[in-house]
């Protein structure tokens, strides 16, 4: 088995080999500077570990693996655009650097060439491939329009909440697991299995996200921490919040969430109290585990050697423990 390290560095040295036409430059510079941008190449080398754990050719599935990077890129690009955002990993996004009309096509023309490199799968599990990357970016797309949608509802149910991080954040993870054991060889029900899995297990890790967010070490959790209380993001955390609060707690958090003059510190201090007088970080981190433990049940029903299904304990156990 190669290490899941070694697989994204096979994905980075691909991805710096992709070539795109010189002309027009403004459609293609961007796909090139978006993917120069860094990344995890995660979902990318989760495909590959896949195919790795099957016994297939992790360079037969590398075409594949760009198609997963590349449609993820896509999402930025234009998930950036609908968000107003000015940085992307520390750099401009591409509608700042560009302009919205540029960052819109590109980002098309990013969708085009995924399935350029999907489609790089053998003939007899072609079919099979595209239908499930179909049916993950239809995923992905409607995750999207509910967290937008919820940006503009008073009121957001947990069970919506966690289907669209599902969609949004999950499905891809899935989906690439998915597709990587169908060219490794799996069968449909392993297949199937390790699909579960990584839809249960990033399920899990977006919850945990959610958790550092209020409670991480920024120097450890390479984030801000507090950045979703301060734009009042809809997160598992406010909307069990919103359900449990009552009477002066209700007040003040609506207060807070109704105020657009605020001290940042101030907000995130009072909001954090909130959270910690209502303890939902019990019910985030309980949801979190429900999900987790999902994801090894489907984990232990795979045909694999026990040292295989043991290399994935240790991968999911490696995204699920982060430093506080």
């Amino acid at each position: 088995m190669n290490k899941i390290q070694d697989l994204q560095l096979l994905i980075e040295k691909a991805v710096s080999n992709l070539n795109y036409p010189a002309s027009p430059a403004e459609l293609y510079e961007p796909i090139t500077y978006i993917l120069s941008v860094g990344g995890k190449r995660m979902r990318p080398a989760l495909l590959l570990m896949a195919c790795d754990l099957f016994g297939g050719n992790v360079e037969a599935a590398l075409n594949p693996a760009l198609a997963i990077e590349v449609f993820h890129n896509f999402t930025l690009v234009h998930d950036d655009i609908m968000d107003n955002a000015p940085l992307r990993r520390g750099k401009a996004t591409v509608h700042e650097k560009w302009n919205t009309n540029i960052g819109i096509l590109s980002g098309d023309v990013m969708l085009v060439e995924a399935y350029k490199l999907m489609m790089q799968v053998e003939t007899p599990i072609l079919r099979q491939v595209l239908t499930i990357f179909s049916n993950t970016a239809v995923g992905v797309c409607e995750g999207q329009q509910m967290d937008m949608n919820f940006e503009l509802q008073n009121e957001v149910a947990i069970d919506d909440y966690l289907t669209m991080i599902t969609l949004k954040t999950a499905v891809l993870l899935g989906g690439a697991l998915k597709i990587g054991a169908l060219i490794g060889g799996a069968g449909d029900a392993d297949a199937d299995s390790l699909c579960t899995f990584g839809e249960q297990l990033g399920t899990a890790f977006q919850l945990q996200d959610d958790i550092l967010d209020v409670y991480g070490d920024p120097d450890k959790f390479g984030k801000q921490v507090g950045g979703d209380i301060i734009s009042n993001k809809k997160t598992f955390l406010l909307i069990k919040a919103l359900e449990l609060a009552e009477g002066d707690a209700k007040k003040e958090l609506n207060r807070w969430l109704q105020t657009t003059d605020f001290d940042n510190t101030e907000k995130v201090t009072a909001i954090t109290n909130l959270y910690n007088q209502l303890d939902v970080r019990k019910h985030a981190e309980k949801a979190m585990q429900t999900f987790a433990e999902q994801a090894f049940t489907a984990l232990n029903q795979l045909s694999l050697p026990e040292e295989r299904k043991q290399y994935l304990r240790n991968f999911a156990d490696s995204l699920l423990i982060r430093e506080k």
